[in-house]
């Protein structure tokens, strides 16, 4: 009797492998085992990043929010030390995008909290 391999579920794992790495140049998007280990590396590169991601943007809200403070006379420590102290329930995102585009109402806070 004939050995039987499931050849549909081998197929659609192939499949399924070089379908996610269309795109990548060469061998990458051709050849499976190749394939695989490309997507391995990239799977975990975005792993890392979707991390990296919150870190970059958080010092970017720093440095606006210091930039803006900087122009009403206050250091970036000082306004944040005095927000937690008035208990403005104001996040860094918020701040620095009232920094950008919304200069009066980013100015109010910083009165509110001189």
């Amino acid at each position: 009797m004939p050995r039987s391999v499931n050849a549909v579920a081998s197929r659609a794992r192939r499949k399924k492998i070089l379908k996610a790495a269309r795109g990548y140049f060469g061998a990458r998007s051709k050849v499976y085992t190749v394939a695989v280990n490309a997507l391995e590396k990239g799977y975990s590169y975005a792993y890392r990043d979707r991390r990296n991601k919150k870190r970059a943007f958080r010092r970017l809200w720093i440095a606006r929010i210091n930039a803006a403070v900087r122009m009403y006379g206050m250091s970036y420590s000082r306004f944040i030390h005095a927000l937690s102290q008035k208990e403005v329930g104001l996040n860094r995102k918020v701040l620095a995008d009232l920094a950008m585009n919304h200069p009066a109402a980013f100015k109010a806070v910083v009165d509110s909290v001189k």
